[in-house]
């Protein structure tokens, strides 16, 4: 099963496994990683599950759609990488993933 590094704002890392199929928010709320809320549900209908993903895995997790653009609009600190992680949606080839949390979702 592939795994994701969730790193929090202060640097704690939290290392979890994630079924294929499951979205990286699910993931986070299924092992209550804190600092992701996905208070939609993983509808992108929200930016309470913004995360920042690791340049070197924004490649493999591919862009954001103008949906998620949309919605990271109501995030907080966007940056270069940021994505929802509700749209984010687990493959072995993302075995390894790192995405750091902002300080705080809005």
């Amino acid at each position: 099963m592939p795994k994701v590094r969730y790193v929090s704002h202060d640097g704690q890392e939290t290392s979890v496994d994630v079924a294929e199929g499951l979205s990286v928010m699910e993931g986070a709320v299924r092992n209550r990683v804190d600092g992701i809320e996905g208070d939609c549900g993983g509808a992108c209908a929200c930016s309470t599950c913004h995360v920042y993903v690791a340049e070197d895995w924004r490649e493999k997790t591919g862009a954001a759609s103008e949906m998620e653009e949309d919605m990271l609009d109501f995030a907080f600190d966007v940056q270069e990488g940021s994505r929802l992680s509700c749209q984010i949606r687990m493959t072995e080839e993302l075995d390894g993933l790192v995405v750091h949390l902002p300080s705080r979702q809005i």
